[in-house]
């Protein structure tokens, strides 16, 4: 199984809109990658670091579940020009991306 991780870092003086982010980013990739592959993704919201009195190193963390490497890129190549001209419409933080093979 191949993951695809998009980390939002917990940066001073931003803004992150989770009810954009879950009700319309998160549905229209979800519409736009399933039929490239996509087989699940789920959205984390960051709470705390380990230490409960610092925030969390990231506001948002985002996993998307796919069959093999060649349909993330696939999918990327096909629609990722529409999928990052959305984060203007969420949040002003650059995300990082990593792509994965989970082991276990």
């Amino acid at each position: 199984m191949i993951k695809v991780t998009v980390l939002y870092p917990n940066e001073e003086s931003t803004s992150f809109d989770f009810d954009y982010y879950t009700g319309s980013h998160v549905p229209m990739v979800v519409g736009l990658l399933t039929p490239m592959g996509l087989v699940k993704g789920e959205v984390e919201k960051g709470v705390s670091a380990a230490d409960p009195n610092e925030p969390a190193p990231f506001v948002c963390v985002a996993n998307f579940h796919f069959n093999t490497v060649d349909e993330v890129h696939e999918a990327f190549k096909t629609h990722g020009r529409e999928i990052m001209g959305d984060i203007k419409n969420y949040t002003q933080i650059k995300p990082t991306f990593q792509i994965s093979e989970t082991l276990g």
